[in-house]
């Protein structure tokens, strides 16, 4: 998570496209991709961020009941 926060925040404030993050931070584009896929998360060029998709999903219709409902 740290290596999410870190890029974001310098995707945010320094640079235009996760191409010249990579370039001016001497970093492996495909690294950064794989490492961060590896938790769910893609780069968006239309935000200039990497963000997850765990809200894309709709909640399962058949969710376990608990004994309580």
């Amino acid at each position: 998570m740290i290596l999410l926060s870190y890029v974001n925040l310098k995707l945010r404030d320094f640079y235009p496209d996760l191409d010249s993050f990579c370039a001016g931070e001497c970093v492996d584009k495909d690294y950064i991709l794989d490492k961060l896929e590896s938790i769910d998360y893609d780069y968006d060029p239309n935000t200039n961020q990497f963000q997850t998709h765990w809200g894309d999903y709709a909640y399962p219709d058949e969710r376990p009941k608990f004994p309580w409902e």
